[in-house]
Formats: structure tokens, sequence, C-alpha cells
């Protein structure tokens, strides 16, 4: 399954499971294979990306304005970046006052899933946000 063609209600059930209120799917140089299959972004990914994904409302991706290409087509709303405040503020104004589903694993549990680095989520805490793990949504809609 796709972002394009996941389904919405499936969705709302996972969040529920994982208690979080979206799925926050980040990307670097592909370190993230979960939302490259997901996401079916192709690109340079020199750049960092990220993803909001709700159950109520289109997808809204952050991305670098000199990776905006492979964003062409993209199933929702796309904030150009530049400037790592610019992303920052954007991503402030995604995740603050929200539980963010991202592929984390407590204690390393399974490593295969444990694709966000620390400091990514010290930053969306530090935003305002709270991050729990998407094992659950990761079984659902990519594997």
């Amino acid at each position: 399954m796709t972002l394009a063609t996941f389904d919405r209600d499936e969705l709302r059930r996972g969040l529920a499971a994982c208690g979080a209120d979206a799925w926050l799917l980040y990307n670097f140089k592909g370190i993230n294979p979960v939302a490259d299959r997901f996401l079916g972004v192709g690109g340079l990914g020199s750049r960092r990306l990220f993803v909001l994904v709700t159950p109520d409302g289109p997808p809204i991706a952050l991305a670098h304005k000199i990776e905006l290409q492979p964003m062409e087509g993209f199933p929702g709303k796309v904030v150009p970046y530049a400037r790592w405040q610019e992303l920052h503020e954007g991503l402030a104004a995604l995740v603050s006052g929200k539980t963010l589903a991202m592929e984390v694993s407590p204690d390393n549990g399974v490593p295969y899933l444990d694709r966000v680095p620390h400091g990514v989520v010290q930053l969306i805490e530090r935003l305002g946000g709270r991050v729990v793990g998407s094992a659950l949504l990761v079984t659902a809609f990519t594997a």
C-alpha cells in the first residue's frame, strides 16, 4: 500500500492503536525504507523530508526547495523550505501538541524499524510533539 492508495479508516484504527494523532514519516538519504516504500517519492534525497499523514486531511510534506521535482504529483500539500530555520518553523506548525507515530523502536527492540535518528526525535519533542513507535502502522501499510 502507498500514500496514493491507503485506507483512511485503517490509518485511523492504526493511529488509535499506537496512541498517536498522526504518522510523521521522515527520510534523509534513504535511511528510512518505510518512508520510501509508503511515499513512493524518488529523487535526490540529499535533504530532509518530513510527511505528516492524518486520517482526516491531505498529507503535508516539508521538502527542500532543491528537491521539489520528485514531489510533483504529491497527493497533498508541499511546504518548501531552504534554510534550517524554515524547516524548524514548518515542522513546529505540523507537530506542536500532537502525538506522532514514527519509525522508532524503544530500546532498539526491533532494529529493522528503528530508522529515525535520536536527534530528529529530540527536535520533534523540542518543537512540542511527542513521538511513539509506528510498528503497527508499518505492519499494516508497508510490510
